[in-house]
């Protein structure tokens, strides 16, 4: 402001000590000049009261929650600037609120990848465990059962298949342990595969012997016979591997099987460190004493199991035998043969059959 008439007060310092003569005109135009100065500051000072209105309603619309555009009243080139601003802060917030809305579908998909690698873990630590007890499509089938994989601690209705190797402490002695260990893991592997292929469960080995039991898979109303039918491929596996094992020159051997089916308890039994799903009950001990009786070759079966399954094999009447711990004699069964054509067997079955052991 001084610097804007300074200038005129330096000649009105010299029109009165300077005895400069100024004219009317002279006069008029620097009034004239004053004035517009004066009208300059004015304008100025005005626009930037606007600028500074402009500036403070900006910094309002950066921090306003309600996201309301800025009003002014100002030079036209000012409300452009202002709609300029409300055009770009609503875009900015808009795509603010997108990625907001994206983080939150992101955080979802990461919650459901990591609920699904989870779940992929314990399926893979699942299929793991089940492995040593059944074949892979069982563990399959086991897994995508809608009603569980195994039930636990209950009673329910099962068939057991016990396989034993006849004379196997005599055969043993003419033998060198790696020799016998051999001949165990080749027998074993095959009468294991021939279980999982009929829907059995290993149970256990015992020495040289197999417990294998049928019917604890969800949906599977056919234990006795998936077990009667494991029991007659076993038999034809082992004199097939007998048969290539006596061209070898090695020791051969006879095994006998005992099926019996009825109510046992199911579930994990053991000590904390260590647990065995397995099953227990009279008709597993019936089953052990049915294979005790059995000759080299042959397939001794309980009453039920017979019942159950009779319209599919040939089947022969072997008589009765005392059971420990029982007061009625158990009518067992022979099996001879199966009943139906060979047509109708499965193709693992079939396959089973025409193994080679070599």
């Amino acid at each position: 402001m001084l610097l804007a008439i300074l200038p005129f007060l330096i000649v009105i310092y010299l029109f009165d000590y300077g005895n400069i003569d100024v004219s009317d005109t002279v006069v008029l135009f620097a009034g004239l000049a004053l004035f517009s100065i004066f009208t300059g500051f004015v304008l100025l000072r005005s626009s930037s009261d606007q600028l500074i209105n402009l500036s403070k309603q900006i910094n309002i619309a950066k921090d306003d929650k309600n996201n309301r555009p800025i009003k002014i009243t100002a030079d036209q080139e000012l409300n452009d600037i202002a709609d300029n601003f409300n055009t770009m802060l609503s875009k900015l917030r808009r795509t603010d609120r997108e990625i907001k809305e994206q983080s939150v579908q992101l955080m979802t998909y990461a919650r459901d990848l990591s609920a699904s690698y989870k779940k992929v873990r314990e399926e893979e630590e699942l299929r793991s465990r089940l492995g040593r007890y059944v074949g892979k499509n069982l563990v399959d089938k086991l897994i995508n059962s809608k009603k569980g994989v195994f039930p636990e601690n209950e009673r329910k209705e099962t068939t057991v298949l016990f396989a034993d190797i006849r004379s196997f402490t005599t055969l043993v002695e003419r033998m060198v342990a790696e020799d016998v260990v051999s001949m165990l893991n080749e027998f074993f592997g095959i009468m294991v595969d021939i279980v999982f292929q009929n829907n059995g469960i290993l149970d256990k080995f015992l020495g040289d012997q197999l417990m294998a039991v049928f019917g604890l898979i969800p949906g599977e109303n056919r234990g006795p016979y998936n077990a009667v039918r494991a029991a007659i491929e076993m038999q034809d596996a082992t004199k097939d591997l007998m048969e290539a094992r006596g061209k070898q020159g090695k020791e051969t051997f006879e095994i006998g099987i005992g099926i019996n089916t009825g109510s046992s308890i199911v579930g994990n039994v053991g000590a904390e460190n260590r647990m065995d799903y397995t099953v227990i009950g009279d008709s597993v001990n019936v089953a052990a004493r049915l294979q005790q009786m059995g000759k080299g070759g042959e397939i001794i079966i309980g009453e039920q199991t017979y019942h159950q399954a009779q319209s599919h094999f040939r089947m022969q009447k072997k008589g009765t035998i005392k059971i420990k711990n029982k007061k009625q004699p158990v009518v067992c069964y022979n099996v001879l043969s199966v009943q139906e054509s060979e047509v109708s067997l499965p193709v693992t079955a079939r396959q089973t059959r025409n193994r080679n052991p070599e």
